[in-house]
């Protein structure tokens, strides 16, 4: 039997609203894979290498009370906790930037918190590192990213806005530099127990 177009109308509008829910419904799952808070979103698990990483906490950061400077994301292996962050694993730190500073300014402030993280012997150590991290920085504005990414064996990687800008490798100095943020002094331990989940 021959189908008519007026009986192929019905069918057709049938199955664009079923593609439509189908659409809407894959959109839901990956928009249910990302939380947002203090304004910014952020993955609740993300795939880095091989490893799948769990957001364990967020946090904002903020000098002189007021003034935000960047809110936090820190995701680790699924078993691990926050204390064994700067264990000899994967881990990611994201920094989304409330406030624009200077290249200059990240590597004056890096090279300050990583020699009060570890001793003057270990920070001779690290210091070819430290200067070649701190080449790498860009100048941030409003709204920009940047990410820390330590995988074992390879080293920790710096992406701007997701573009990676180089990878630096050791363990020692991935830790050196979380430290920065999640260590025993950190930048603001509020920040870090946030981060770990714990407050």
């Amino acid at each position: 039997m021959k189908i008519s177009d007026d009986m192929k109308k019905p069918a057709l509008r049938v199955l664009t609203l079923s593609l439509m829910l189908i659409m809407l419904s894959s959109k839901s799952l990956v928009y249910a894979q990302a939380i947002k808070v203090y304004g910014t979103s952020f993955d609740k698990k993300l795939m880095v290498s091989d490893y799948q990483l769990q957001l364990k906490g967020t946090a904002l950061l903020r000098y002189l009370v007021f003034i935000e400077a960047y809110a936090g994301a820190l995701y680790l292996p699924k078993d691990i906790i926050g204390d064994q962050a700067l264990n000899d694993i994967p881990r990611h730190l994201v920094l989304d930037y409330r406030v624009g500073i200077q290249a200059k300014k990240f590597g004056e402030a890096t090279t300050i918190k990583i020699k009060e993280s570890v001793s003057n012997e270990v920070y001779s150590r690290l210091a070819p590192k430290v200067d070649q991290l701190n080449r790498l920085y860009r100048n941030v504005s409003p709204g920009d990213r940047y990410t820390l990414t330590y995988i074992p064996g390879k080293g920790t990687t710096l992406a701007y806005n997701t573009i990676p800008l180089g990878t630096i490798e050791g363990v020692e100095f991935s830790k050196a530099l979380f430290s920065i943020w999640i260590g025993e002094n950190p930048i603001d331990e509020g920040f870090r127990d946030k981060l770990f989940g714990k407050i």
